[in-house]
C-alpha cells in the first residue's frame, strides 16, 4: 500500500496564505483578554477574509457551507490554525461547534438543520456538547444521566461537568439513557436541549490548569451542568432512539485528526521557538546550539513531530479511502502519540528558554498548561493505548507448539543436519 499526501498547488498557495495570515494577523490576538461578545467583534474582519478565500467551516460538504475537502487536505489545514488557539474561531471550525455542527449535518432533520445548524454555521450561536459525567469518566456506558418518556415528551435528569462552552451556549447536544436495559452502546439517544430550558442549569464554571479563576462569559470555560426534569418534545432527538454512542463515535474519528494535526502546528510553533532561542541565548561560552544537550532537545524534537505528522497524515489518507472504520488503531495511536509529543516539545522549549519560558511574557506556559490535557480529553491515552494493543493482537495468533515462529524453521534445519551427519 502505498499513501499519497500531495495536493494540488492551487491548495498549497492556500496553505501558505493560512500560514501568514494566522502567524501576523490572528496570533496577536491571543494577548487579548476579551469576554465572548468583544472576541466575536475582533475576529469578524478576520472571519470574513476566511470567507472571502472559500476557508470557512471547511470540515463540511459544500451544501452546508463547507468545501468537502478530503481528511489530508483538512489535516493540513488544522496544522496550521493549530498554531494559534484563536485561529479555529477565525476559520469556523473550533471545538465543541466543530463536531456538533457535523452531527447535525449528517444526522439533524431539515427543522433542525434550520434551527441550530445555520446559525451555528453563521456564527450567530454557540453550542455545547454533554457527555461527560462525574461517574463516568471514559466509559459512555456507564452514563447515568436519563431521558425518561412521558407521554409524546421526554423528561431529563442528570448531571454532566467538564461541558465545554456551557455558559456561553445557545444550545446543548446532551447524551442521555433512553433505553437502560439495552446493550451497553444501544442505551443512549442524543438530545438537543436549548439554553434557558426550565430545569438545565449550569451550576459553576470549573478552574482547571488551563484557567484556574474562569469567568463565566469566556469561550472556552468547562462547567458543570445539572438537568432536573428537563422536558423536551419527542422533535428534541437527535438521530434514532439508542444511536448516541454511535454518533458520538461519528463525532469523535475524524475530530481526533484535526486534534492531532493541531498539535503538531502548536509543537511546530514551539520548536521553531527553541530552534531560535538556542541561535541566540549565549551562556556558558557559546550559544545553546553548541550545547549537546540542546542538540538533542532539537533533534529529539523534529524527529517525534514529524512521525507524528507523519502518522496523523497516514490515518487521514485512510479514511479519505477506506473509512473511518479501517483508521481505528491509526486514530488510537495519533491521540496518545500525538498527545506525549506535543507535551514534551513545549517542555524542551520551556526549558531553554528558562524564566522566561516560564512567565507569561511568552505564550509557552499556556501552550503547556493546555498541552496536559491533551492526555484527557476525546478518550485519556490509557484507553486509546489498550485499543492499539487489541487490534495490533488480533492479527497475531499463537504457535501450536508454543515455540516461537522464528524459531521453528531452525529447529527443523537443525535436525535434518543432525540426521544428515548420523
Amino acid at each position: 500500500m502505498s499513501w499519497d499526501f500531495s495536493t494540488e498547488p492551487e491548495f498549497a498557495d492556500q496553505l501558505k496564505w493560512m500560514r501568514e495570515f494566522v502567524d501576523s494577523r490572528v496570533t496577536p490576538l491571543e494577548t487579548l483578554d476579551l469576554d465572548d461578545d468583544a472576541f466575536r467583534a475582533a475576529i469578524k474582519p478576520l472571519q470574513d477574509e476566511v470567507k472571502a478565500r472559500g476557508l470557512w467551516a471547511a470540515h463540511l460538504d459544500p451544501e452546508l457551507g463547507g468545501q468537502g475537502f478530503g481528511q489530508v487536505k483538512l489535516g493540513l489545514m488544522h496544522e496550521v490554525i493549530g498554531r494559534s488557539r484563536v485561529a479555529p474561531y477565525v476559520f469556523g471550525n473550533q471545538a465543541p461547534d466543530s463536531g456538533n455542527s457535523e452531527i447535525l449535518a449528517r444526522f439533524g432533520t431539515a427543522d433542525q438543520r434550520a434551527t441550530y445548524l445555520e446559525p451555528l454555521l453563521a456564527g450567530r450561536m454557540r453550542s455545547a456538547y454533554a457527555m461527560t459525567e462525574p461517574d463516568a469518566g471514559a466509559d459512555p456506558t456507564l452514563l447515568t444521566t436519563a431521558a425518561v418518556a412521558d407521554g409524546d415528551d421526554w423528561v431529563l435528569h442528570g448531571q454532566k461537568w467538564f461541558i465545554t462552552n456551557a455558559s456561553v451556549a445557545d444550545f446543548f447536544i446532551v447524551m442521555a439513557v433512553t433505553d437502560p436495559d439495552a446493550e451497553p452502546h444501544r442505551r443512549a439517544s442524543q438530545f438537543l436541549v436549548p439554553a434557558g430550558t426550565p430545569g438545565l442549569v449550569v451550576e459553576r464554571d470549573l478552574g482547571s490548569m488551563e484557567d484556574p479563576r474562569p469567568r463565566p462569559s469566556r469561550l472556552d470555560n468547562h462547567a458543570e451542568v445539572s438537568f432536573t426534569g428537563v422536558r423536551l418534545p419527542a422533535s428534541a432527538m437527535l438521530g434514532e432512539r439508542g444511536a448516541g454512542f454511535a454518533i458520538a463515535q461519528s463525532r469523535l474519528g475524524p475530530g481526533r485528526i484535526h486534534h492531532c494535526m493541531r498539535w503538531v502546528g502548536q509543537a511546530q510553533r514551539a520548536l521553531d521557538m527553541l530552534c531560535e532561542r538556542a541561535l541566540y541565548r549565549f551562556a556558558h561560552g557559546s550559544v545553546l546550539a553548541e550545547k549537546q544537550t540542546v542538540q538533542n532537545w532539537v533533534a529529539d524534537s523534529w524527529t517525534e513531530l514529524n512521525a507524528l505528522r507523519l502518522m496523523t497524515l497516514q490515518a487521514a489518507w485512510t479514511i479519505d479511502n477506506e473509512g473511518v472504520g479501517a483508521a481505528r488503531t491509526q486514530i488510537s495511536a495519533i491521540k496518545f502519540w500525538g498527545a506525549k509529543v506535543l507535551h514534551d516539545v513545549i517542555d524542551r522549549a520551556v526549558q531553554a528558554h528558562g524564566s522566561l519560558g516560564y512567565s507569561a511574557d511568552l505564550p509557552l506556559e499556556d501552550m503547556y498548561r493546555r498541552a496536559r490535557a491533551a492526555r484527557i480529553y476525546d478518550g485519556p491515552d490509557e484507553v486509546h493505548r489498550q485499543a492499539v494493543a487489541k487490534r495490533v493482537l488480533r492479527e497475531y495468533r499463537a504457535p501450536a507448539d508454543h515455540l516461537p515462529t522464528e524459531l521453528v524453521p531452525r529447529r527443523r534445519v537443525v535436525a535434518e543436519q543432525l540426521f544428515m551427519d548420523t
